[in-house]
């Protein structure tokens, strides 16, 4: 089995106005662009009297090496969304009104391709190898996924016009 290690997990809150489109997209765009492969493992939309509802799950992977491998997982809820009018420098736009999460939840996968679980010795040599070896590797990259997840977060909270939860 592959071995996770857990770098970061994060949530933010949006109440207000903001346009579900636009932020659906970036957030997307910005994982694929910066080498993520990602799949939509849920999306479901309830509509209720007072907006929708909308729950949405993202696994994100990026191959790092043979190795390594980084995984981000975004999970939305959307509450009370409904359709907005705002008037932005004099024109009038049209956007959403309700309540965004997103929960973040960024994992350094090792061994991803599971090389080392054929028998009881490959395992007691990955402990080795990963102890002594490449520990040193391990904080390195885990230290990059975590500066990666970070400048995510925070493009989505500069995105949303938030100064940081």
């Amino acid at each position: 089995m592959a071995l996770k290690s857990n770098v970061l997990k994060q949530k933010i809150k949006q109440v207000g106005y903001w346009n579900f489109k636009d932020l659906y997209n970036f957030s997307f765009e910005w994982l694929e662009d910066h080498g993520y492969k990602v799949s939509e493992d849920e999306y479901t939309e309830k509509e209720k009297e007072n907006g929708k509802e909308l729950n949405i799950e993202w696994v994100a992977n990026k191959k790092v090496t043979d190795y390594y491998k980084n995984t981000i997982k975004v999970k939305w809820h959307i509450l009370y969304m409904t359709d907005a009018e705002i008037e932005r420098d004099g024109k009038k736009e049209k956007t959403n009104k309700g309540e965004v999460k997103m929960e973040f939840i960024v994992d350094l996968v090792k061994d991803y391709e599971e090389k080392w679980e054929g028998e009881p010795l490959w395992k007691f040599l990955r402990g080795v190898y990963e102890k002594y070896i490449i520990r040193t590797t391990n904080d390195e990259y885990e230290d990059r996924l975590e500066d990666d997840a970070l400048e995510y977060i925070d493009q989505i909270k500069a995105f949303l016009q938030l100064s940081g939860k």
